[in-house]
């Protein structure tokens, strides 16, 4: 989240302004600022559809089907993959590009129950954790972009920035993120 967010400056910006103007001159953020907090939701969500925590998910089949066109036998092991769902442009207009703004007034979530949206899989077998995941998320960026400003270190440029990413059990940036926090002049 935050290496997009280094990358779109004026996303950024958005939601460190909006952070700001939620917890105001207190001294902390509060749990009940985050549900104030719109623009940082459409930033996790579409942080969490351009990088899903998993990208294939199994599932076995419990009857016969047919799917395009293909015979499925019972008791079959598909792999879903979460990462091509999500960035299927029949779903998503621009579906390559980071634009938190596609969430604003939209009912879409991430609990699975819209399946061109599964970055914690979907049905009874989904990620259990939802929920303190992603209040953990909120409540870290929330303080990260009301606390300092973010900038790369001076010989990095953030159209440069490498977004490649690993993928095992969970999805990691193959280049770590090194960024320079700053103290904003109006605290």
């Amino acid at each position: 989240m935050m290496a997009e967010l280094l990358k779109h400056p004026h996303v950024m910006k958005k939601a460190q302004q909006e952070v700001r103007d939620v917890v105001g001159n207190k001294c902390k953020v509060d749990m009940d600022d985050i549900s104030k907090m719109d623009y940082l939701k459409c930033v996790l969500k579409e942080t969490l559809r351009l990088h899903p925590p998993g990208v294939l998910v199994p599932r076995k089949t419990s009857a016969c089907a047919k799917l395009g066109g293909y015979d499925i036998p019972s008791d079959t092991t598909i792999m879903v993959n979460i990462w091509a769902i999500q960035r299927d442009p029949n779903w998503w207009e621009k579906p390559e590009e980071f634009i938190p703004e596609r969430f604003e007034d939209s009912s879409i979530d991430f609990k699975g129950e819209h399946f061109h949206f599964i970055p914690f899989g979907f049905g009874r077998r989904k990620c259990h954790g939802i929920s303190f995941g992603v209040a953990s998320i909120e409540y870290l960026m929330a303080n990260l972009l009301y606390w300092f400003d973010w900038k790369l270190p001076a010989a990095e440029i953030t159209d440069n920035l490498d977004m490649t990413e690993l993928f095992g059990l969970s999805v990691t940036k193959k280049i770590p993120l090194h960024v320079i926090p700053t103290s904003p002049l109006s605290f």
